[in-house]
């Protein structure tokens, strides 16, 4: 949370894969900080596609967790991919995450997004714009019906963004694995708070709330 206050950020997006661990510590580093978080997961489909999870309630993301962590399957191997930190808000480690939290769940994406609606969440196309783990270099295509809140973009091409948003809201991000990468790529959004249903209204272009990229 330094480095997004060192970046002039107001606040943050926490979205581990297939995990919410870490989403309490963030949040307090961020009151501390004066940072809003917004707690979240990126959720791998079945078919190897990330998608965003936002929440307000850290209940309702728990409960997606839980889902999740059912539809999981694997041991990570330290040797491999590294450890799985959980930590608290002083980036203590207060334990390692055994799940293998790199793969895939066995839960379709129209379903991995009909579950974060019903749970009150947000649901955002990852990266669409990457050939990795992105809907497009997934499936080919962004299926029409599939109820996205909106699509996120990391890279910097403009034309690129254009081509591959179509008609869906579009936020951009850093997608920021590590601390150098926080707000190399932002969005600005016209919001009374920070919260989920401001985020929701935003992207529809509702009450003078909207998204300016």
């Amino acid at each position: 949370m330094k480095e997004a206050r060192k970046k002039g950020l107001h606040f943050v997006g926490i979205c581990d894969h297939n995990s919410a661990e870490n989403v309490g510590a963030a949040k307090k580093a961020g009151e501390r900080e004066k940072i809003g978080v917004i707690g979240g997961m990126e959720v791998t489909s079945s078919e190897e596609v990330h998608i965003l999870a936002l929440f307000d309630e850290d209940s309702r993301l728990h409960s997606l967790q839980e889902i999740i962590y059912k539809n999981l399957y694997g041991t990570n191997d330290e040797r491999v991919y590294g450890d799985q930190m959980v930590v608290n808000e002083e980036d203590e480690v207060i334990r390692f995450n055994k799940k293998l939290l790199i793969g895939a769940t066995e839960i379709p994406i129209y379903a991995v997004v009909d579950l974060i609606h019903q749970l009150g969440g947000l649901a955002i196309a990852s990266h669409i714009d990457r050939e990795g783990f992105g809907i497009i270099g997934q499936l080919g295509f962004i299926p029409e019906d599939l109820c996205l809140d909106a699509v996120e973009i990391t890279g910097p091409s403009q034309k690129e963004r254009a081509s591959a948003a179509r008609d869906f809201p579009m936020v951009v991000s850093s997608d920021a694995h590590f601390l150098e990468d926080v707000g190399k790529r932002r969005t600005c959004f016209l919001l009374e708070e920070i919260t989920v249903e401001e985020l929701r209204k935003s992207f529809k272009g509702e009450s003078g709330r909207r998204v300016i990229l």
